[in-house]
């Protein structure tokens, strides 16, 4: 009895001691190991290490374990379009919404921004109806939708219907905007800005909105440079002998990105992300192998459900053939003739619903025919133009101002803020910042070997040399600016007139997914199709992803089989 007291003794005192070692190097350690300086300490120059807890997954999200799969069709291409034949792929751990976004989450993105840049302030005029969603995609001309084009973005009988009419560009915008309201949440909620919607003598319109990377930059430059809107910030130890600052004084410190406190940024998933989250295989796993293949989001090689009490349901909503997107009434199949509202469905085996059917969903690649596995199979992505913030005379870093906002007349004459006022400018890098690189030689890697110069017959040219020489995707010209009567411009709008023998372009977006609209064929999550960035449909929706910082899983015990496995 006594010696197994002892090696009970000897087994938590082990376990003890292997706490406080790990402990001693995690991130919250208060002591440099190499140079023996305490971290935050004045005493030592108050230099900075934040604390990370893994485990905090952003609202609305689920986390996504990143690992190998094989990206592409597994079955039949029976439309011979040959552009998602199989290749092996890994995929960075990552969160994503669980669900697309509705048209009341987007609807409180239009509500801000119409309070913050209000359109009938002439300056800021083009801002709130560049991200108004499309309502008139739902018209026919030979077909009775006129209820849908005036209700279904803002009756609340859909408010929890995934948002459509948004273009990819649209969607970009909602999810910069959602950095920023998390962000400006995780402030207030942690006692470093003020609730500002309680502040009636504080005014956040136009560049004194708050912007993430504004904040970051300078905390000052933001609400016009009010720093009464900042309460205590991060406490910061004080040094002996300093006497105690007056009650409501900012005693602190702002916020950085050392801190780990903020949240990364919101985006769109890449194809990589968005199909590999959307097949799950690792709810075929057993132990470091796959059995099998997925067609579905769902296990299985059947739309249908086999519990007892939906039997013969379908496990997504999608057309069933001509005239049929719902079954025959008394006995609906899905559910739904349009889009049915979010987690309608059973969620996959990730728990994200709707990976298959109700919308396709915007991803963020330019299309290509081909994915160039063999350039890069680690996360890929076709679309990076890689920028940096803009210095002024001053050294200092430009944020746009109220009269300063630039805009881009689309092809199909919409009109769009390239920043937004209070945002920081960014601009594309330049040779300087690529010379004796070896990881990337351009700003904007749209067509990387597929479409630029160095893959074309004329690599020998010069830039100026190439101008008025086809090129491979060749997107269409702009509206044409013109001058009234009275000297303002406006934009002619034209069609596009010269004979073209693709759609491809840098400006052309991949969608996933099946949608309500869509035969069964495209719920496969490998099915690839695309659409000008600038285009709105009634079938196409969106919902955002976000970067995983620290430990690729975020629970360290593998287990043989999945935690969770869908009946």
């Amino acid at each position: 009895m006594k010696s197994t007291l002892k090696l009970f003794s000897f087994f938590i005192l082990a376990s003890i001691l292997f706490t406080s070692c790990k402990s001693s190097r995690s991130s919250g350690s208060s002591k440099s190991n190499l140079t023996g300086w305490n971290f935050n300490d004045p005493s030592y120059g108050g230099y900075l290490k934040g604390k990370f807890k893994d485990g905090n997954v952003p609202p609305g999200m689920v986390h996504i374990e990143g690992g190998t799969y094989t990206m592409g069709l597994v079955q039949d291409d029976v439309m011979f379009d040959w552009n998602t034949t199989p290749k092996q792929m890994h995929v960075r751990s990552f969160y994503m919404d669980e669900s697309e976004v509705t048209n009341a989450e987007y609807g409180l993105f239009l509500q801000y921004t119409k309070d913050v840049f209000p359109p009938e302030d002439p300056q800021f005029k083009h801002i709130y109806p560049s991200i108004l969603p499309d309502t008139l995609v739902w018209r026919k001309g030979l077909g009775n939708t006129n209820l849908l084009s005036e209700n279904y973005l803002r009756h609340p009988a859909y408010a929890d219907y995934p948002v459509v009419g948004v273009s990819w560009i649209q969607a970009n915008k909602y999810c910069k905007w959602r950095t920023n309201a998390v962000n400006l949440k995780i402030l207030m909620d942690k006692g470093v800005i003020k609730n500002i919607f309680k502040e009636d003598s504080l005014s956040f319109k136009g560049k004194n909105n708050f912007d993430t990377d504004a904040y970051l930059t300078n905390p000052y430059a933001l609400f016009d440079g009010d720093s009464t809107i900042y309460k205590k910030g991060l406490p910061v130890p004080r040094k002996k002998g300093d006497p105690k600052p007056p009650k409501d004084a900012f005693s602190g410190r702002q916020v950085t990105s050392s801190d780990g406190i903020l949240s990364q940024k919101f985006r769109l998933p890449t194809e990589a992300e968005w199909e590999y989250a959307a097949k799950a295989v690792f709810e075929n796993r057993e132990y470091n192998n796959i059995r099998g293949r997925k067609k579905y989001a769902w296990s299985g090689k059947y739309t249908r459900n086999k519990s007892r009490a939906k039997r013969g349901d379908q496990l997504a909503n999608f057309k069933q053939g001509t005239g049929n997107y719902s079954g025959i009434a008394g006995w609906s199949s899905d559910g739904s003739d349009i889009p049915n509202a979010v987690k309608s469905y059973p969620p996959n085996a990730f728990g994200l619903f709707d990976m298959s059917g109700n919308v396709a969903e915007w991803v963020s690649d330019v299309y290509r025919p081909i994915i160039d596995s063999e350039a890069n199979d680690f996360n890929y992505f076709r679309g990076n133009i890689f920028t940096k913030k803009l210095i002024n005379q001053d050294g200092k870093v430009v944020i746009v101002g109220d009269g300063e906002v630039e805009y881009d007349t689309l092809v199909n004459g919409i009109v769009v803020p390239k920043d937004l006022p209070g945002s920081v400018k960014y601009i594309p890098i330049t040779k300087d910042d690529t010379f004796m690189r070896r990881n990337y030689l351009l700003a904007d890697n749209s067509s990387l070997n597929d479409g630029d110069k160095n893959s074309s017959k004329d690599f020998e040219l010069e830039k100026d040399q190439l101008i008025g020489r086809p090129r491979m995707y060749n997107s269409p010209t702009k509206p044409q600016e013109e001058l009234d009567s009275l000297g303002n411009v406006i934009n002619k709008l034209e069609y596009d007139s010269k004979r073209r023998t693709t759609l491809i372009s840098d400006k052309t977006r991949v969608y996933k997914g099946g949608s309500w609209a869509d035969r069964e064929y495209w719920l496969d999550p490998a099915q690839r199709r695309y659409f000008p960035q600038y285009i709105a449909t009634n079938f196409i929706g969106f919902r955002c992803a976000t970067d995983k910082v620290g430990p690729m899983m975020m629970n360290e015990k593998k287990t043989a089989t999945p935690k969770y496995v869908r009946k």
